[in-house]
């Protein structure tokens, strides 16, 4: 009978901690609990990594009711895709160590600074990839298998979403700013914002809806690139605001070679491990793409359900602020 108190006061704790874990309180995280600092951190990225996989399960579950060869289209993009996911992966853990470190050192003015200038990196990135993805999307397609059929559907598709590449390293990478200082909560929530839009905006563009027209599989493109970046915008916000731990002014928009040459050589290393995972998802769907239209179609359903249980689980994975 004593024991079931202990129990009923454990339980309430531990609700205590979720609730303060998705509220996003401000909390100086290098003090107290180790076990509790990690369980307040860890709950609002495997929230955000389970948003991100909702992502890719709307988006093909209306994209599948266009054919297969609208689903071939998303799938070999968006193993091509992969190469800017792992961009922004990479930088983001690069952004994450710098401005923890800095947090850890109590110099959030640094730590912003830092933040700003992983900012300027993505955007110049992006740059490149968006101009070069618009221009070789139809190559692109070609390399990687795709029929006729698939890029008189899909080529418009290719364009927006390398076109818009921006929102997608931006979403990463800016997550990462706000982990590093202990704010995932903030992360957690762009990632809410920007699946909402998604699913609200998917099936009012590829369907059509009153006044809205019909955009097939161009209005998934939309949509996507819409509610990415709508939560890149609840970033911005956050990160101009002055009111969270990482306060970002205008000063800190000029480059500063030494801060971008510390993010670039943290960040490299982890760009080219997941490169090398992306390398492996390439040959993967062009070697399907080789029986046809409806064997992509079916590998990428497959591999997004796949996915939908494999990023919560790297949303835990993913490791602390360098405190």
């Amino acid at each position: 009978m004593s024991s079931e108190p202990s129990t009923l006061t454990g339980i309430s704790s531990l609700f205590s901690f979720f609730k303060r874990a998705i509220k996003g309180e401000e909390q100086d995280y290098t003090e107290g609990s180790i076990r509790k600092s990690l369980f307040m951190l860890a709950i609002p990225m495997i929230l955000e990594m389970v948003m991100e996989s909702v992502f890719a399960v709307v988006d093909i579950f209306f994209v599948g009711k266009l054919g297969k060869e609208a689903v071939s289209t998303v799938g070999l993009t968006e193993s091509v895709l992969a190469i800017v996911y792992s961009i922004g992966i990479g930088l983001s853990m690069g952004a994450t160590a710098v401005v923890s470190r800095r947090i850890g050192e109590k110099s959030p003015e640094e730590a912003a600074k830092a933040g700003m200038q992983s900012v300027l990196i993505s955007i110049f990135i992006s740059i490149f990839i968006s101009i070069s993805g618009i221009y070789f999307s139809e190559d692109i397609l070609l390399l990687m298998g795709a029929s006729r059929e698939v890029i008189n559907v899909g080529l418009t598709y290719t364009r927006i979403v390398f076109g818009t590449n921006v929102v997608i390293i931006l979403l990463f990478l800016i997550n990462g700013i706000f982990r590093g200082a202990g704010d995932a909560s903030i992360a957690m929530r762009s990632l809410w914002i920007a699946n909402a839009c998604n699913i609200i905006l998917c099936p009012l563009l590829i369907y059509g809806s009153g006044p809205i027209p019909a955009f097939g599989l161009t209005g998934a493109a939309l949509a996507t690139s819409i509610g990415r970046g709508t939560g890149v915008i609840y970033q911005l916000f956050h990160l101009f605001s002055g009111k969270r731990i990482i306060k970002i002014r205008w000063s800190h928009v000029k480059p500063d070679l030494a801060i971008i040459k510390s993010i670039l050589s943290i960040s490299w290393t982890a760009t080219f491990q997941f490169l090398i995972a992306s390398a492996s998802w390439i040959v993967l769907a062009k070697i399907v793409a080789r029986f046809g239209s409806a064997a992509i179609a079916g590998y990428t359903v497959a591999l997004r359900i796949i996915m939908f249980f494999i990023l919560p689980a790297w949303g835990r994975a993913m490791p602390p602020p360098h405190w």
